[in-house]
């Protein structure tokens, strides 16, 4: 058993290592930077299923980091959450077949509110239906899942995990993020007492 931990190790980090870095990681940084900081919208990261998971992961981040940003749940986007979009928001989508029957209906809600908004994906299909409706595409190398059965997301939502890592990482150095503005947001725990310089 270790032995196969280990090569799932491996299959993992080798993964992470193939997702290609483009310069569309500049343009969609730009994009929120843009949306957020200079025109007071915020992000809105959605996903479906396994996908939808890591993109709440994402949206918290953003938020704990000094990017607003919020989760919406595509289904529910049907049954009135798609209210949440405002004038200057950007929205983030995450799918790994880039056909996601939901998050392409979505996409369609959303233009038919704002009309402009602009829309960054994260996918293993750069040459799919939502990658073409999208301003930017962040493509995730399309990696062979580790699961048993090759079918559960595990591997795919590992490399969506990064480039959300990459994305907030980038925002923040951007933004000049610093501990002080950390604590601001982050009053309680031992994360609150370390940004805020306090010891056990």
């Amino acid at each position: 058993m270790q032995e196969d931990i280990r090569k799932i190790f491996a299959h993992e980090a080798q993964a992470i290592m193939n997702i290609p870095v483009t310069d569309a990681y500049e343009k969609t940084v730009a994009l929120i930077y843009r949306a957020v900081h200079q025109n007071k919208g915020k992000v809105v990261v959605s996903g479906m299923g396994k996908a939808g998971q890591i993109a709440v992961s994402i949206a918290t981040t953003f938020s704990s980091t000094g990017t607003p940003a919020v989760w919406l749940h595509p289904a529910d986007a049907q049954h009135g959450d798609l209210g949440v979009l405002c004038e200057n928001d950007i929205l983030l989508l995450i799918s790994n077949s880039g056909k996601t029957r939901e998050i392409l209906e979505l996409v369609a809600l959303a233009k038919g509110l704002r009309t402009n908004i602009p829309i960054a994906v994260i996918t293993g299909n750069p040459t799919g239906e939502l990658a073409k409706q999208a301003d930017v595409c962040l493509c995730t190398g399309n990696p062979a899942e580790v699961c048993a059965l090759g079918l559960s997301p595990t591997t795919s939502t590992t490399v969506m995990s990064v480039i959300g890592d990459a994305l907030v990482v980038q925002m923040m150095r951007r933004i000049g993020f610093s501990k002080a503005d950390y604590a601001k947001r982050h009053h309680g725990g031992y994360l609150g007492k370390k940004s805020r310089g306090e010891t056990e």
